[in-house]
């Protein structure tokens, strides 16, 4: 991942998100303050954000059915 002060990417900013396509580009600022990343990144974090979330809602789900059962108290 390549890093740059929040100054080199107002200056190379065309150059950042052509870089962006390969890897993501980390902006910083006394600190990480954000990041250019590719368009198939962000749809890929968001897949992977719905997945962990649909997860979440079937494991609750599961534990409500479970802990309910007579056989789970059992």
């Amino acid at each position: 991942m390549i890093v740059v002060t929040s100054v080199e990417a107002q200056s190379r900013f065309g150059e950042l998100i052509d870089r962006a396509q390969r890897e993501p580009i980390e902006i910083t600022r006394r600190g990480t303050v954000a990041y250019v990343v590719s368009e198939h990144d962000l749809r890929e974090l968001g897949d992977l954000r719905k997945r962990r979330e649909e997860a979440v809602q079937w494991y609750a789900s599961y534990r409500r059915t479970t802990s309910a059962s007579p056989e789970a108290a059992a």
